[in-house]
């Protein structure tokens, strides 16, 4: 497939609510296609549509448990709370602490456009809550404190 340039801060897409997708089409399969490139090809662990120009509600996530793909994810429960270093590949220059929950339950479609649902924690709960952040325009930098110089 493609890899694509991760757009960066300052790019009004990074800021825009993404719109919901209908219909899973060949259009939707191939942007995961190249979402999951893209994040591999970044050495990133996880990446929404957003970060690659496209206004979608997609995300694609793999903490080292695999890959998994979501297309209108929403979180659907969360407990706990921990404070956590993260980055973004939309900022790379920055990291920050960001309090997110400790365990989240999302639900979306896979690829398939079947319903599925999630449970995940610590990383991964990270992950999918900074991806579908993306999602409604929200940066890493919103929520953290000690925003500072990423070390190379």
């Amino acid at each position: 497939m493609a890899v694509y340039k991760v757009v960066e801060e300052g790019d009004e897409v990074l800021r825009e609510k993404a719109r919901k997708v209908p219909k899973i089409t060949p259009s939707i399969i191939k942007l995961l296609d190249n979402m999951r490139d893209t994040m591999y090809a970044y050495k990133g662990v996880g990446l929404a549509a957003p970060q690659i120009g496209v206004s979608k509600r997609v995300i694609v996530v793999d903490v080292g448990e695999g890959l998994v793909e979501m297309i209108n994810p929403v979180i659907t429960g969360s407990e706990g709370e921990i404070v956590d270093v993260e980055g973004c590949l939309s900022i790379p220059s920055l990291v920050g602490d960001v309090k997110r929950a400790a365990v989240v339950k999302v639900r979306g479609l896979n690829r398939a456009g079947q319903e599925t649902e999630i449970r995940a924690e610590g990383y991964a709960a990270r992950a999918f809550q900074h991806e579908i952040d993306h999602l409604d325009g929200i940066l890493f930098i919103d929520k953290a404190e000690n925003i500072r110089r990423a070390k190379a």
